[in-house]
């Protein structure tokens, strides 16, 4: 029988392999730590929590990543084919308990930290003095309505649905209070006022997600999914749908506009002038009417 001549192996194919590992891990380490790709700054509260957490979370997995690897690496080499004959070994249950439970004290520590940050988003209530603003989702678009003057939501109708004459959301045309409802494909909203989105679709699942907020909500059909958020810096950001939701999601976005709250009552009253006739025309009807009457006077 052949037997294997001591000092032959795979010296050679483990040590490289232990190397990719390593030049692997460094450029990771140096591609977070050099901060190639860094996302733009939070322009909330709560989006400035979740930037630390993540800080905090990307520092904890970053090193268990790290020994992990630089373990895998080392064991490679350490145990190669030198020619011996193989053993088998079950294992130790003590260092396998020991590191299943310290995965689980790290991940609940982390959640814990978190809690903050997750709830004051999805499980705190918005103030009273909030602005509301139902936000809608349909293939593949985006759709904002305000309240208007009244303050009220009108009643929507399903049947009443029409895209083509200018009645995306299906306002009851019977419900006074929607008559004033404000209908509109972007999102405005005034600088340091917390603001209440009430998230709806109308078809399948979508997805309300702005980087700069931090904040990403799934629209779910026949749910009204309430977050709110205060936004502290005047700008305009994008508004993209992040659930696969058919052929077009690609383009469904839309963008926020967080403006000073002179402009924020300049928009309400630019889009409340919108719902009634044109003023252009009820002047030049007025200056005809008063010219015939001029005319008659005369004669």
């Amino acid at each position: 029988m052949e037997m294997k001549t001591p000092g032959k192996g795979s010296t050679g194919t483990a040590l490289l392999l232990a190397l990719l590992i390593v030049v692997l891990v460094g450029w990771t380490v140096y591609t977070f730590g050099a901060g190639k790709y860094q996302p733009p700054a939070p322009i909330t509260q709560i989006g400035q929590e979740i930037d630390v957490q993540y800080q905090r979370t990307l520092w904890v997995t970053g090193i268990v990543f790290v020994l992990s690897q630089l373990g895998l690496a080392w064991a490679i080499f350490r145990f190669r084919d030198r020619g011996q004959r193989a053993t088998f070994s079950r294992g130790n249950n003590t260092l396998e308990a020991l590191w299943t439970t310290a995965t689980i004290v790290l991940f609940l520590g982390l959640g814990v930290m978190a809690r903050h940050a997750w709830a004051a988003t999805h499980f705190v209530e918005a103030d009273s003095d909030a602005i509301r603003v139902e936000v809608t989702g349909n293939q593949f678009v985006w759709n904002f309505r305000y309240a208007g003057p009244d303050g009220k939501f009108g009643r929507l109708d399903n049947k009443q649905v029409a895209s083509s004459s200018g009645n995306p959301l299906g306002l009851d045309a019977a419900d006074a209070a929607g008559k004033d409802d404000i209908v509109v494909p972007t999102l405005t909203v005034p600088v340091d006022h917390q603001v209440e989105l009430l998230l709806r679709s109308q078809d399948v699942i979508h997805s309300f997600f702005v980087r700069e907020l931090r904040l990403k909500q799934d629209a779910v059909p026949g749910m009204v999914i309430p977050i709110h958020f205060t936004a502290t810096q005047i700008g305009r950001y994008e508004i993209v749908c992040t659930q696969l939701c058919g052929l077009g999601h690609y383009r469904m976005r839309s963008f926020l506009d967080v403006v000073s709250d002179a402009d924020y009552q300049k928009f309400l009253k630019d889009q409340e002038q919108a719902l009634l006739p044109a003023p252009a025309a009820t002047a030049a009807a007025q200056d005809a009417a008063a010219t015939a009457t001029s005319g008659v006077a005369a004669k």
